[in-house]
């Protein structure tokens, strides 16, 4: 019986190993993504793509990169009011036309 037993839990010892390998694969490969995607939205906004590297910090990484993007000034907000873009400028709204009267065609003759 004992030898049985010895085996059984040698099978869960590698079980739980193997298991585990394949955890930390994924975490890997899921951080490697996250830092890729984030230094990819960094260098479009105009700042140092190499901010994607603040993913690597656990737990809070991916955080502090969202907040930057969020509340940070982007570079591409300047090169655009140099140009004389005002994103708080909105074109004036025109109401639609009035509804055609009960009984007339909306076909033009």
């Amino acid at each position: 019986m004992n030898g049985s037993s010895d085996s059984l839990s040698g099978a869960a010892a590698a079980g739980f190993a193997s298991l585990f390998v394949i955890i930390a694969c994924v975490g890997i490969a899921l951080t490697v993504f996250f830092v890729w995607l984030f230094w990819r939205i960094f260098a479009r906004t105009g700042q140092n793509g190499a901010l994607g590297l603040l993913c690597l910090i656990p737990s809070v990484g991916p955080l502090i990169c969202i907040l930057m993007l969020a509340f940070s000034r982007w570079p591409i907000e300047d090169a655009l009011a140099s140009h004389g873009y005002d994103p708080t400028a909105l074109p004036p709204i025109v109401p639609p036309p009035p509804p055609a009267a009960p009984g007339t065609s909306v076909m033009p003759n």
